[in-house]
């Protein structure tokens, strides 16, 4: 039996995105120094990698962690931001400005990045919560449909 998903206040989602803001600042400089040895898995599982793109405001070149569900040649990212209302300021990015790089350890590919569509969506969610079982819950915290990127080698 399920226990039932616990929603989040807005109070709540205020202080999320300030932890997470505070998190990634130093996960990326961490992960960065390291190759990844430290910052390179999220709960000490799923598989972290630093994900580069350009601003879709600001116009300047941002790096976050992200979990990345490896898939073939190409890598899965899920835009789920812990389950809060509204998609992460990365998923936005990438919307705007496809273009990326991807960093796993040390090593850096040039990636293009498409939100994938329903099928493809439902296809890979499988795959998505085998990675990160915290997905599910993710998305039963909230009304939104989280966005699942796929991105390529470019």
């Amino acid at each position: 039996m399920n226990k039932p998903v616990q929603t989040i206040s807005a109070r709540q989602e205020r202080i999320a995105k300030v932890i997470m803001r505070w998190y990634s600042k130093n996960n990326v400089w961490i992960y960065k120094l390291t190759g990844g040895r430290l910052g390179g898995k999220f709960q000490g599982k799923a598989p972290v990698c630093l994900v580069t793109m350009l601003g879709k405001k600001s116009g300047q070149w941002r790096t976050t962690p992200l979990i990345h569900i490896p898939h073939g040649e190409d890598i899965v990212l899920v835009a789920s931001q812990g389950g809060l209302s509204k998609n992460p300021i990365w998923y936005n990015n990438l919307m705007a400005h496809n273009a990326m790089t991807v960093q796993v350890g040390y090593q850096k590919r040039d990636m293009i990045a498409r939100k994938a569509n329903d099928e493809e969506k439902e296809a890979l969610w499988p795959l998505i919560c085998k990675i990160h079982p915290g997905f599910q819950e993710y998305q039963d915290r909230t009304d939104r449909n989280i966005p699942v990127m796929v991105c390529s080698p470019a």
